[in-house]
């Protein structure tokens, strides 16, 4: 039997694991190609440094965040503001472990209080938990 802060970790795993999938593939964005500029050191002065991308998640941690994301269908689809809360906390940057959508962000996204948003997300944890005990 899984606890609410087993679910909930399982969740940000998850959500960290898809945000480190590589987007690679067709896109809509249109493909711009530019040639690559040697600069000098003098030349460099105020150039942003390279973005760290994070290691694309294994076939082991797919399979997991494929389990912990279908833990989101325990949630009635009635209550779909809870499966969004749900979702949209698993969120974790890869690299930083730091929330995409912090407390604040998302009650006013959803015209609420943090409060309530934290509580409902308690709410949906404890369907999943039920979901899960019932299986």
């Amino acid at each position: 039997m899984m606890t609410m802060e087993e679910i909930v970790g399982r969740l940000e795993e998850a959500g960290a694991a898809m945000l480190a999938m590589p987007s690679r593939g067709y896109s809509t964005r249109l493909r711009v190609t530019k040639l690559d500029v040697v600069h000098t050191a003098l030349e460099a002065y105020g150039w942003a440094g390279a973005k760290m991308k994070p290691p694309a998640p294994s076939a082991a941690e797919v399979t997991r965040m494929d389990e912990a994301f279908g833990w989101l269908l325990y949630i009635p689809e009635k209550q779909y503001v809870l499966r969004r809360i749900a979702g949209a906390r698993a969120l974790v940057h890869p690299l930083t472990g730091r929330h995409i959508y912090a407390w604040r962000k998302l009650g006013e996204m959803l015209g609420a209080d943090h409060k309530s948003v934290q509580r409902w997300h308690g709410q949906a944890i404890r369907l999943i938990l039920a979901g899960l005990a019932k299986r």
